[in-house]
């Protein structure tokens, strides 16, 4: 495969906004012709090269900030991609965010809270490993967890209908137009694996000693509740896809080709920016050069 076709492949990824959505046209797995593991990893590398560059005008022009969310189902390869996306990026302008569990502090503010104090400074890449999608996720496949926030006028479940599923959505793209319109670019990753797959990967924690703290037994208990959360992640992407915060669902079941896809669609979403370093004026040039002229002059 070329890489112009390779380049349409990536863009076929990106959810388009208002329209119907399902999961099921998305492969789990893809390699692509023409480009091996070796030739994908090199590209990935060159890739991961050239976002450090735009990383560090980032950094220098302070004025965007860079949002990048990452979902998944268990073992799909969350944790490898932020680590390969990271591979040349200055750790001092990267910030990741894991979000385990709410603890009794962060469920007295709003779902909000937490993300919104992770979120990246101006010339900052941040990356949510697990992020405010939670919130639409593991509690619409367990609605019980929201009766622990405590909000006025759910006191049952009952309580948790569509219409609070649908004010739950437009809390959230409401959200992601605040930080947008402030100056942060926003990339949403939902890493598609399929069951067999996940299937292969939990074993493999099982089998393997230096990977066995990955594996919970919680994981099989979630694990029976596929169809449940595929149909949530379907929702949640359809009613979340926006034109300036995209989904983009990734082929995860082979994890080069999906890291590779990834490090592509950032590098392409990062260069819409058009960011250059800060142009000096006339006075502040003069300025250098009567400096350049003190220290030769030493």
């Amino acid at each position: 495969m070329s890489i112009p076709h390779f380049k349409k492949y990536i863009a076929s990824l990106r959810v388009a906004e208002g329209k119907k959505f399902s999961l099921k046209k998305f492969d789990t797995a893809y390699n692509p012709k023409g480009i091996d593991k070796e030739e994908g990893l090199r590209m990935m590398q060159e890739s991961t090269l050239k976002l450090a560059e735009l990383q560090d005008k980032l950094y220098a022009q302070d004025k965007y900030s860079v949002l990048i969310v990452f979902q998944a189902m268990d073992a799909a390869g969350k944790d490898g991609a932020v680590k390969h996306v990271m591979t040349n990026l200055s750790p001092q302008g990267v910030r990741v965010s894991n979000f385990k569990v709410p603890s009794s502090n962060e469920l007295d503010h709003d779902y909000f809270w937490r993300h919104y104090k992770a979120l990246p400074a101006r010339g900052e890449i941040g990356i949510f490993n697990r992020s405010h999608y939670e919130n639409v996720l593991v509690t619409r496949v367990h609605p019980e967890y929201i009766l622990g926030e405590n909000l006025p006028n759910i006191t049952k479940l009952s309580d948790i209908n569509d219409a609070f599923w649908h004010s739950r959505f437009k809390q959230i793209r409401r959200f992601e137009n605040n930080i947008i319109e402030n100056g942060t670019v926003v990339m949403k990753f939902f890493l598609h694996l399929s069951k067999e797959e996940q299937k292969n990967r939990f074993i493999e924690r099982i089998d393997n000693p230096s990977k066995n703290w990955k594996f919970s037994l919680g994981d099989l208990k979630e694990r029976l509740l596929w169809d449940n959360y595929q149909a949530a992640y379907e929702e949640m992407i359809a009613k979340t896809a926006t034109e300036d915060a995209p989904w983009f669902v990734i082929p995860a079941d082979n994890k080069w080709s999906a890291r590779l896809a990834i490090s592509e669609i950032i590098l392409q979403e990062f260069s819409k920016l058009k960011i250059q370093y800060p142009q000096v004026s006339a006075a502040q040039k003069a300025a250098l050069l009567k400096a350049k002229e003190q220290l030769l002059a030493e």
